[in-house]
């Protein structure tokens, strides 16, 4: 069963009466409540130079690898201007545009062959090729520019965190002042120490025993927030590696602080500088991601339309001339829908059964000779048109 979160692109002979297969379809659909009439629209297939039976065979196996790619390629788009927006329904409705139109309203308002970039006159695989370097293109541009927004945006959380985090990390230059310590002396030295707070009077009861050289009456809390107080704490020089063990052992944790009149300052500046950077990357990055999706989902329409027109030659053989219709499935009538297509297009049988015989030989007594890549075409279910899925973005 096709899934109702894709649109199906439906490719049939083109046997003269091209023009009359829309409405016929549209009134049975709409007859049947198989589906709104607005849901299904002409898809114009272009004649392609098909090639020899090898070529079509080859790249029969070769397209679904790429489809896979392609796929993944726009999903990896998607999520990062989800990320960006916040997965904001509002603002991705905005951003996930193709050609300044929604992506059902591209596939279903008259789609056409971008005859300017994958011109009919080349041979298909040339066409593939160029569709291949533009989406490979598209996917190396945006791990390049997201890995440099990624680093900017993890500097500033970094830089942030050290500015608003708790007493045990956050910079401390805005805290302290330089009569908090005792300076310009040969044997003694002052210490910053966050303590948890619910230590804190285990910290004012010990902290003269914790080494042999603690100055008593010494420790002065500076200031508290909710998970640690800061204290100040003088001792002399040469017991610093044994009182900062005996700090280690007590769960205190001993501030590397140097006291600097410039640093604070220095700090403010780098943190709006990084703020500034983060914001640029973040617009360069989003206005890249609502281009790269248009561009890279129309590479996608455009591979489904060649994997379309691929599957039908060798479905139906030649002349490669095919109607298409695009449909966007209705959930609640999706299987009302797919009886509905059956029986329309049931006159097709004959020229079907090639494909359906071979998926019945290899689902029947010789399965067990296929397996691996082989498995999902074994289960695949098997229509008399030829049905490519383009799935869905979902806001």
């Amino acid at each position: 069963m096709p899934s109702d979160l894709s649109v199906w692109l439906i490719a049939v002979p083109n046997d003269g009466d091209a023009e009359g297969l829309l409405p016929e379809l549209r009134q049975k659909l709409e007859s049947g409540r198989a589906l709104p009439p607005a849901n299904i629209n002409e898809l114009a297939i272009p004649v392609l130079k098909a090639g020899t039976l090898d070529d079509l065979l080859s790249l029969s196996e070769e397209l679904p690898k790429m489809d896979g790619y392609f796929t993944s390629t726009v999903a990896k788009v998607v999520d990062t201007l989800r990320n960006l927006l916040n997965n904001d329904p509002a603002r991705l409705e905005q951003h996930i545009l193709v050609d300044e139109k929604s992506c059902d309203d591209y596939i279903l308002k008259g789609w056409k062959w971008n005859a300017g970039k994958y011109g009919v006159n080349r041979s298909l695989r040339d066409i593939i090729e160029a569709i291949n370097k533009e989406m490979t293109s598209i996917d190396n541009v945006m791990k390049a520019k997201l890995t440099s927004y990624n680093l900017a945006k993890g500097q500033l959380v970094q830089m942030q965190r050290k500015r608003t985090g708790n007493l045990s990390v956050r910079m401390l230059n805005d805290v302290v002042k330089k009569d908090d310590f005792v300076t310009d002396s040969e044997y003694l030295e002052t210490l910053l120490v966050a303590v948890p707070k619910q230590q804190s009077k285990e910290w004012e009861q010990k902290y003269e025993k914790l080494a042999t050289m603690v100055v008593p009456r010494s420790s002065k809390k500076i200031t508290a927030d909710d998970d640690f107080a800061l204290y100040t704490v003088t001792i002399f020089k040469r017991v610093h590696d044994d009182f900062a063990q005996k700090l280690r052992e007590n769960k205190y944790i001993l501030r590397d602080f140097t006291f600097d009149q410039d640093a604070l300052e220095k700090q403010k500046q780098e943190l709006a500088s990084s703020e500034v950077s983060e914001k640029e990357l973040w617009t360069e990055l989003l206005t890249l991601s609502r281009t790269n999706f248009s561009e890279a989902f129309q590479a996608l329409t455009h591979l489904k339309v060649v994997r379309l027109f691929v599957e039908s030659v060798l479905r139906y053989g030649p002349p490669a001339n095919f109607a298409g219709v695009v449909i966007i499935p209705d959930p609640k009538t999706t299987k009302r829908l797919v009886t509905t297509l059956q029986t329309q297009f049931t006159y097709l049988a004959p020229r079907s059964n090639g494909s359906k015989s071979k998926g019945a030989a290899n689902s029947g007594d010789n399965a067990a000779e296929y397996g691996g890549e082989y498995a999902a075409l074994m289960e695949e279910e098997i229509f008399d048109f030829v049905l490519m899925e383009i799935p869905r973005v979902v806001i």
